[in-house]
């Protein structure tokens, strides 16, 4: 009898050690996915076992119970995170857990460039992948509204970034990230002002900015580009910036800037009109608004392309006027970048 019984327990233990090196082997196995790749939704509360039905219930060929059962032996199923996954062929029960324990959801990216307007940002929006678009259709004051800055107008609000979003989030929640980051950037930026700046508040540096954002061709040339501006602010002299022009010309501009619209009398054409725009007419990076704040040491009144993305600075008009012919000669009429 007592041999009887310790064969029993010997079969029992072979069983129960190939059980465990069948189940060992199973968890280092690919999951058989219904596509490439698939999205799985694990909503805030959901069970371990929920999870797992979760799992099945994307079409994967695995049974929710035989997944539950790894997730308890694992010790981990209560460690288990609320989030938007996506799941790749080639992903094992094992690699499963591990991403959903460490919380690593399926995320996008959207860039926001230096040097768009608010009508590119949203167009942008409207194009991201998986962004859920709760502002399509608002106006821009109810949009700002929505992000809590009633009142304000929103070019020039958010800063240019690269921003990682979970699947799922929503266009609105990307915005206040950006605009929070434009107020810290612009916050510093304001705080390292140059003492003798003939701007009086940190939204007038965001305005000159945003014009130096738009001006600058080569980067080396930023602050000297800043520096043409603030010395005409000093000097009571008009900006006369053809972005200015084009900005509040709005969806108008053709793409060819005329004598005619330099002469058309709007908000933001500082060609007929003294000082700063009333708001910005871009998002400017971090290095735009420092050298807004931080210009460069010079006299120069007067810039002009040279054709290679560079700038030719001149500090009378004499000067300005020789530039001119330098570089833009045989192109028909001058088109100065900023002109007497």
């Amino acid at each position: 009898m007592r041999r009887f019984f310790l064969t029993l327990f010997l079969l029992a233990a072979l069983a129960a050690l190939g059980l465990g090196a069948a189940g060992l082997w199973w968890v280092h196995q690919p999951l058989k996915l219904p596509a490439p790749s698939v999205d799985l939704s694990v909503e805030p509360g959901t069970t371990p076992r929920g999870v797992a039905q979760a799992v099945a219930d994307t079409g994967t060929d695995v049974q929710p119970q035989m997944l539950y059962f790894w997730f308890r032996i694992s010790g981990q199923d209560r460690q288990i995170r609320a989030g938007s996954y996506e799941l790749e062929r080639g992903v094992t029960p094992k690699m499963l857990l591990n991403v959903l324990v460490r919380g690593e959801e399926a995320t996008r990216s959207l860039v926001l460039v230096e040097g768009w307007n608010i009508r590119q940002v949203r167009a942008a929006l409207a194009k991201a992948e998986q962004l859920k678009p709760e502002t399509v259709g608002l106006p821009d004051d109810a949009l700002m509204a929505r992000l809590g800055r009633p009142g304000v107008h929103p070019e020039g609000r958010f800063f240019p970034d690269t921003y990682t979003y979970s699947k799922g989030s929503t266009d609105i929640a990307l915005l206040q990230r950006a605009m929070r980051a434009m107020d810290k950037k612009l916050e510093a930026a304001w705080a390292a002002r140059a003492a003798d700046l003939p701007i009086q508040s940190a939204d007038q540096a965001l305005i000159l900015a945003s014009i130096v954002e738009k001006e600058t061709g080569k980067a080396k040339d930023r602050s000297e580009i800043a520096a043409v501006f603030v010395n005409r602010l000093r000097a009571g002299m008009p900006l006369q910036t053809d972005p200015t022009v084009i900005y509040g010309l709005g969806t108008a501009f053709d793409g060819n800037l005329r004598k005619k619209d330099l002469l058309t009398d709007t908000p933001w054409n500082t060609y007929t009109r003294g000082g700063l725009p009333p708001t910005p007419i871009a998002m400017p990076g971090k290095a735009a608004l420092l050298a807004a704040v931080q210009p460069a040491q010079s006299k120069s009144l007067y810039f002009v392309s040279r054709g290679d993305g560079t700038s030719q600075f001149s500090s009378s008009l004499d000067d300005h006027n020789r530039a001119v012919n330098r570089y833009q000669r045989g192109g028909g009429e001058p088109k100065p970048k900023v002109a007497q």
